[in-house]
C-alpha cells in the first residue's frame, strides 16, 4: 500500500487563508461526482475515542494499523473530503487520551486517506452503520486502549475512568482530588436501629452506579426549545454523584461522565465490574403529546410491560444502540448471558423496593406520571445480580417541564430526591458482603 504519510497535507498547511488554501485543498475538494463526507465528529472519552464519518451513501473503506509509532490508517474509496472532514484535525484536543493528531490526504487517485496518530497501543473497531433517525450512512472508528482501566480498581484509587471524576461536579478530564472512602465508614442505617452486619460489610461503602442516559451520537429526546436529553441527564447525574460522594457511607461510579456514547450492555458490564450495589439510570423522555407530564421510575419486567407507555418508552430507550452506533458483529458472550439469565426475581423485587423509595421523594418536587413503579424490558436494567432502576425525571416534551429541566436549581432538586430515596432504602436494607454474594452465585 506504500507509505501512509505520502500525499498527506501537513496540519501547518491547513492554516493559511485565501487562494493559497483553496489551491492546496483543491485535490481533496475535487469536482468529481463521488459522494462527499458531509459530517465528521469526534468524541473523546476515558473509555475510548470515537470518530464518526457520515455520508449520503455507504462509505467503502480499508483499514490498517502501523507501529513505531502507532498509527491507524483508514482509506476511503471513491469519496470526496469536503470541508467537514478537513475540519476534523482541528477537533483533536490535547486531553484526548488516545488520539494525538489526525491527518488527511490523497495517496493516489480515488483514495482519500485518514491517518490517526495515536498516543499508545490501541484496539480499533471500524464498522459501518445504515441510516437511522437523523443520520445517513456512517463509518464509525472506535479507538479502545489495549489495557482498559479497571473500574473497581479506579474507584478505590479515587479515580473513576482513570481521572479524578468522583470529586463533586468535576469536569471530565479535570484533576480535582477525589475523597477516598474512610475504611471504617459504614452504610447508612435507620436512626435508632443497629443493623446486624458482619465486620467485612463495614469495610466498604455502598457503591452506586450513576448512569446518565444517552450521550455522544445519541442525543436522546429533544424539547421544543432544543434541550437535549443527554445534556440534562449528565447534569443531574453529576449532581447526584456529588451528593453520594458527600455521604460517608456511599461511593459513586459514573457510567458516563462526558458527551460520548456507551452501548447499553457496556453500561451494565461496567457496573458489574465495579461490583456496585445499585444501578440508577437517569433519563428525561418525550411523548407525542406535549401535555403529558410527571416523573416515573421503572424496573425490569420478565413478563412484559405494565402499561402501553412503559412498553413504548422501553422500546425507545432500547433503540439507543441503533442511534448511538454499536458494532453488532462483535461476539459478546457477556451480553448473551445477561439477556438470557431469567433468574432475576430477587433482584427485580429489590429494584421495585428501591424504586418506590425514590418515587416517593420525586413526588415531593414534581407530579408523578404514575404513583407506582412501572416495569418493562429495559436492556440497561438487565444485570441479573444488581438491583437496577430507570428514573424518567420529567417529560422534556412538556414545555413547562423542559423549562424546569434546564434549571440548575431544579436539576439539583431532582438529584436530591433520587439520593434521598436511595439513602432511605439502604438505611433499611444494607447490602450483603460481596464475598457472601460470590459464594451464593457459586
Amino acid at each position: 500500500m506504500g507509505d501512509p504519510l505520502r500525499g498527506l497535507i501537513p496540519l501547518r498547511f491547513l492554516l493559511p487563508a485565501g487562494f493559497a488554501l483553496l489551491f492546496l485543498l483543491f485535490p481533496l475538494l475535487s469536482l468529481a461526482a463521488n459522494a462527499a463526507i458531509k459530517a465528521a465528529r469526534l468524541w473523546p472519552a476515558q473509555d475510548y475515542t470515537r470518530i464518526t464519518l457520515e455520508a449520503d451513501t455507504p462509505i467503502r473503506h480499508n483499514v490498517m494499523t502501523l507501529h513505531d509509532p502507532e498509527r491507524l490508517v483508514i482509506d476511503l474509496q471513491e469519496m470526496e473530503g469536503g470541508p467537514e472532514l478537513l475540519d476534523l484535525p482541528g477537533k483533536v484536543g490535547a486531553e484526548d487520551p488516545y488520539v494525538e493528531a489526525v491527518r488527511i490526504g490523497r495517496p493516489e487517485p480515488g483514495v482519500l486517506r485518514v491517518v490517526l496518530d495515536l498516543k499508545g497501543k490501541i484496539i480499533p473497531q471500524v464498522f459501518a452503520l445504515k441510516p437511522v433517525a437523523d443520520y445517513g450512512h456512517r463509518l464509525v472508528v472506535d479507538v479502545y486502549p489495549a489495557s482498559p482501566v479497571d473500574p473497581l480498581m479506579a474507584l478505590y484509587l479515587g479515580k473513576e475512568n482513570g481521572v479524578a471524576a468522583n470529586a463533586p461536579d468535576a469536569a471530565p478530564g479535570s484533576n480535582n482530588g477525589a475523597r477516598v472512602p474512610d475504611p471504617a465508614a459504614g452504610v447508612p442505617r435507620k436512626p435508632g436501629t443497629a443493623a446486624k452486619r458482619d465486620p467485612e460489610d463495614l469495610a466498604r461503602p455502598v457503591i452506586i452506579a450513576v448512569d446518565a442516559g444517552h450521550g455522544g451520537e445519541d442525543p436522546g429526546a429533544r424539547g421544543r426549545r432544543g434541550t437535549r436529553e443527554k445534556d440534562v441527564t449528565l447534569a443531574i447525574a453529576r449532581k447526584l454523584r456529588s451528593k453520594i460522594e458527600a455521604d460517608d457511607g456511599m461511593k459513586a461510579v459514573m457510567i458516563r461522565d462526558g458527551d460520548y456514547f456507551i452501548p447499553l450492555n457496556v453500561r451494565v458490564e461496567k457496573a458489574r465490574r465495579a461490583q456496585v450495589d445499585l444501578f440508577v439510570s437517569i433519563h428525561a423522555d418525550a411523548w407525542i403529546k406535549p401535555h403529558v407530564r410527571g416523573s416515573s421510575v421503572f424496573a425490569l419486567s420478565e413478563r412484559g410491560a405494565t402499561s402501553a407507555m412503559a412498553r413504548w418508552i422501553a422500546r425507545k430507550e432500547n433503540d439507543a444502540d441503533l442511534i448511538g452506533g454499536v458494532n453488532f458483529d462483535v461476539d459478546d458472550p457477556y451480553l448473551k448471558k445477561t439477556l438470557l439469565d431469567l433468574s432475576q426475581t430477587a433482584t427485580i423485587n429489590d429494584s421495585l423496593k428501591i424504586g418506590r423509595d425514590v418515587l416517593a421523594h420525586l413526588g415531593n418536587i414534581n407530579d408523578l406520571h404514575k404513583d407506582e413503579v412501572e416495569q418493562a424490558g429495559f436492556a440497561v436494567l438487565k444485570a441479573p445480580d444488581i438491583p437496577s432502576i430507570l428514573v424518567e425525571t420529567a417529560f422534556i416534551s412538556n414545555p413547562q417541564e423542559e423549562k424546569r429541566l434546564r434549571s440548575s436549581a431544579y436539576q439539583d432538586k431532582m438529584a436530591e430526591a433520587i439520593y434521598q430515596g436511595i439513602k432511605r432504602y439502604f438505611s433499611k436494607n444494607p447490602p450483603i458482603a460481596r464475598s457472601k454474594l460470590a459464594q451464593t452465585e457459586n
